[in-house]
């Protein structure tokens, strides 16, 4: 169950590149390939993408959504493609955890340009809703932190310039004939002893919810204490009903694909609660 994740600064030729990753697979190793892009993602929200890389929250939201969508297709043969700006190191860290969890392979591509080729790759855009904002750019450009081969969550690491060819047969080597990583005790858990597992845990995440929202309704603005947890979610006053169902949705998926990932009913608020303050304070 290999993943690929894309990484580069803005306008660094990464959906390009999922493209011909995506062609090569199909046609020569005859894989399915599904690619999970962030661009698709900020189009569907109905925003630009100057408007969500200006505010965190909007932001965070994006990445959560392109982080589950993904996970969530995980198998053993298909090959995923993460395509997004992924400049954050410790989101990073947690593809790398939640891959080798599952037992999959997983490698990174950092599509690499100057700054100068990037803002002219920019500024040539058919679609100018895909155009960034010279403000905007130079700020993605400070805020990445570059893939580095050393860091076993960047690793196998694949460096690709915009003038470049990549070794494609080196990458299906490292997606589909080197051993995933074995999970480690930080990311596994016990095994589930309730066999209605995930119903209960389906209606228990929904009372949370449920809770907050009620909350927010009683016009609590501080963190919310949630029923047979010692942790509060410490939410903001911009995330509506809608949004904390869809992060509800992405977290009864992992769990799903994992079974025992979130351990047994008693922990399961506190781990809710925890998955939820993980997801608002990237």
């Amino acid at each position: 169950m290999p993943l690929c994740l894309i990484v580069g600064c803005p306008a660094s030729l990464k959906s390009t590149r999922a493209r011909e990753i995506k062609e090569y697979f199909e046609t020569e190793k005859q894989k399915t390939v599904h690619i999970i892009s962030e661009n698709a993602i900020i189009k569907n929200s109905g925003m630009k993408k100057n408007q969500i890389y200006l505010e965190s929250g909007k932001e965070k939201m994006i990445r959560a959504e392109l982080k589950s969508d993904s996970l969530r297709l995980l198998n053993k043969n298909d090959l995923i493609i993460m395509d997004g700006l992924n400049y954050i190191k410790g989101y990073r860290y947690e593809i790398y955890c939640a891959t080798k969890a599952g037992r999959a392979t997983q490698c990174t591509i950092h599509c690499s340009v100057t700054k100068e080729r990037g803002w002219e790759i920019n500024e040539n855009r058919e679609d100018k809703d895909e155009i960034y904002s010279k403000e905007m750019y130079e700020a993605l450009w400070l805020r990445f932190e570059e893939p580095i081969s050393t860091n076993r969550w960047d690793s196998p690491l694949f460096a690709v310039t915009d003038y470049e060819k990549l070794n494609m047969e080196e990458l299906y080597e490292a997606l589909y004939e080197k051993k995933a990583p074995k999970p480690n005790q930080s990311t596994q858990n016990p095994p589930t002893q309730d066999t209605n597992f995930l119903f209960e845990l389906d209606k228990l995440t929904q009372d949370i919810v449920a809770e907050i929202v009620s909350a927010r309704k009683l016009g609590s603005l501080g963190p919310v204490k949630v029923k047979n947890c010692t942790e509060t979610v410490n939410i903001s006053s911009d995330i509506n009903a809608s949004q904390l169902n869809r992060m509800r949705r992405q977290y009864l998926n992992y769990s799903k694909l994992h079974l025992d990932t979130a351990g047994d009913l008693v922990k399961a608020p506190s781990l809710f609660v925890q998955y939820l303050n993980s997801v608002l304070s990237e």
